[in-house]
């Protein structure tokens, strides 16, 4: 059984998949406490459920892709059976992870999206850099940047474990706490080799909103 928080069908907002329709599975628990955290209500709250249950409840929606998020879904050990189940089913699977737990037993038909925490969420202690070594070159990697020093961090950390050489680079601004432009303006002056991203789900709905 998993505690599940909540499965909308929506549209991605991040990553490569923006602007896909896609199912996403938010799993209950995390063991993280960033400072900017929007899923709060994901920490504790959920129903228990089979993945035979999460699986028909997916089917419904009729969409192929389907991303696995949280919370920080690789608290709960089955939501390793979850995805490879998903991925025998024929879907495209994503995991949205934290990157503070190990993935290295995650199918490797999943997608993987995982964070590098910047010192503004107060919890770049936690970010197990082995991790890196189990990524596969068609996963990306998040960095959410809440200002200056998170963005000189980042490049730090893509030059000491050369992400560029590896996978895709996603950057980000937490919402409300850094204007979009300037960390464009930022990335542009640098010449940085990276995706910049909106949370398009926030500009769609507002930012509140739950279940998009």
């Amino acid at each position: 059984m998993l505690k599940v928080n909540e499965i909308f069908f929506s549209i991605q907002g991040e990553s490569s998949y923006a602007g896909l329709s896609c199912v996403f599975v938010r799993l209950t628990y995390c063991n993280l406490r960033c400072s900017y955290c929007d899923t709060e209500y994901a920490f504790y709250e959920g129903e228990d459920k089979s993945i035979d249950e999460i699986i028909s409840e997916v089917k419904k929606y009729g969409c192929k892709l389907i991303e696995v998020t949280g919370g920080e879904p690789l608290v709960q050990n089955e939501s390793l059976e979850l995805m490879k189940k998903l991925c025998d089913e024929g879907f495209e699977v994503m995991l949205e992870t934290s990157g503070s737990l190990p993935i290295k037993d995650v199918d490797k038909r999943v997608k993987i999206i995982m964070d590098l925490k910047c010192p503004s969420s107060k919890m770049e202690k936690k970010n197990l850099y082995e991790n890196i070594n189990f990524l596969k070159p068609n996963d990306e990697v998040k960095f959410v940047i809440g200002d200056r020093e998170d963005y000189n961090w980042s490049k730090e950390i893509i030059k000491k474990y050369k992400l560029n050489d590896k996978f895709e680079i996603l950057f980000s601004v937490v919402f409300d706490k850094l204007e979009p432009v300037t960390l464009v303006n930022w990335i542009l002056n640098d010449k940085l080799n990276v995706r910049y991203q909106l949370q398009m789900h926030k500009y769609i709905w507002k930012p509140e909103t739950k279940g998009v």
